[in-house]
């Protein structure tokens, strides 16, 4: 398969997958999760040949739990895209309503981004969080999995294409690229690909974003901290740290490093590392934790390591300001935490971290589309430009200016003849 000609087929697509209606979309995302549904046990079958030819490579048991879809993966998808169905239409919504001179209306209305590339390592489930979202927001979508789960994304794919086509959905709405070499070729499709979402590695994203001259969203590392002030409560804390590294240690909103006010130290850290110990959790720190608790010494630059694994470092830190301080120069600019009863500790935490997401008193895997109510999501940004975050529905819109007139010349406004009498208008009234 020739991925230019391919992509550029979508892209006389992508206008008829934009002017669905949105009854349409909602349909093809319900004939697609029955498609799921009626066929798991195929599903099943293909991702146990994935799974056995996997852990004959010697993959560790973090990527081997990424690479399983069964019977709770299934279910989270079909869920999340029965949320998406009851979400409201990100498209069309009027953003800005202006009239600039009598008979010469201004409008900003939501559409879709077009084209948009996801190529994603190991976690066949995001095929289909990526799919729906896409479905939904009336984006085409050319789709890159990696080879660990090449059966599992063939089938998902090929259920999903073919139901929401019978729904009315042109060809061109979904695309597999299936061979490593079409990375490559697709990286080169700056013509026709308007974004590009990677998923999957540090070595992984930063090899798409320096290899074309698309716009890419996505992050890099998800070097997770969680800051215990002064003001801790020790009831709260334990389960929220043994939460955020243990509940899904392969996953990039897992904490990976634990900062302690050193007014805390001596009391809380003895009670940290006996909890986690118990969860399983390996403690690395610097010398100072070391003469507090048992753990393995580490060096200063090692803190921006991601462990994606049962192991936590552990630092010192003598307050507020050099916690916030070691999250924004070793963080990733994810997903941060500060554990404290003191609020106004809280909100200056938040307004000085750096990051995606800034929480109080709560696990760091709360950064989620599906927890926060995006019915899913096609990954977590930690850019600062258009998407932030988990990126939902509204992450994959961007907007246009409709301006309405009456036969208006700029000439007449540029001579003095017209002037403009800007006046906001009722954005609910519509077009």
């Amino acid at each position: 398969m020739d991925i230019r000609t391919e992509v550029k087929k979508m892209k006389e697509d992508s206008p008829i997958m934009a002017a669905l209606p949105l009854e349409t979309r909602n349909q093809a995302l319900e004939a697609a999760a029955k498609a799921l549904l009626e066929n798991k046990k195929k599903i099943f079958q293909a991702n146990k040949e994935d799974m056995e030819a996997a852990e004959k490579t010697g993959l560790g048991q973090a990527v081997m739990k990424r690479l399983k879809f069964d019977e709770h993966k299934l279910d989270d998808v079909i869920k999340g895209i029965q949320d998406l169905i009851s979400l409201p239409d990100p498209l069309s919504r009027i953003q800005l309503a202006r009239e600039l001179d009598q008979g010469l209306e201004l409008y900003r209305v939501t559409c879709p981004i077009g084209v948009i590339g996801i190529i994603f390592e190991a976690r066949p489930d995001a095929l289909v969080q990526i799919s729906s979202l896409c479905i939904k927001s009336g984006n085409c979508a050319v789709l890159k999995g990696g080879k660990e789960t090449a059966r599992t994304n063939k089938v998902l794919f090929n259920l999903i294409h073919e139901a929401v086509m019978g729904c009315g959905l042109p060809k061109g709405c979904m695309l597999q690229a299936e061979l490593h070499n079409e990375i490559d070729e697709l990286l080169a499709c700056d013509d026709c690909v308007d974004l590009l979402i990677p998923r999957g590695s540090n070595q992984f994203v930063r090899y798409i974003m320096d290899h074309t001259k698309i716009p890419v969203m996505g992050h890099a590392d998800g070097v997770c901290h969680i800051y215990v002030d002064e003001d801790y409560a020790i009831e709260k804390t334990l389960p929220i740290i043994v939460d955020a590294k243990t509940q899904y240690t392969a996953a990039c909103n897992a904490v990976e490093t634990l900062l302690v006010n050193r007014k805390a130290a001596a009391e809380f850290l003895p009670e940290a590392a006996k909890a986690l110990s118990e969860a399983g959790v390996k403690l690395r720190g610097t010398k100072e934790v070391s003469e507090i608790i048992p753990c393995e010494i580490m060096e200063e630059e090692e803190f921006h390591r991601e462990y994606l694994d049962l192991i936590l470092s552990v630092k010192i830190v003598e307050d507020l300001e050099e916690a916030v301080a070691h999250i924004n120069t070793y963080g990733s600019h994810h997903t941060d935490c500060i554990i404290t009863e003191n609020k106004a500790h809280a909100l200056r935490f938040m307004q000085l971290v750096d990051s995606a997401g800034v929480y109080q008193n709560c696990s760091t895997r709360f950064a989620d589309g599906f927890r926060y109510g995006f019915g899913a999501e096609v990954g977590i940004s930690t850019g600062k430009i258009h998407a932030r975050g988990p990126v939902g529905l509204e992450g994959l819109v961007t907007y246009k200016y409709k301006l309405f007139g009456q036969g208006q010349i700029v000439g007449d406004y540029a001579s003095g003849k017209k002037s403009f009498h800007f006046r906001d208008l009722d954005k609910e009234a519509g077009l």
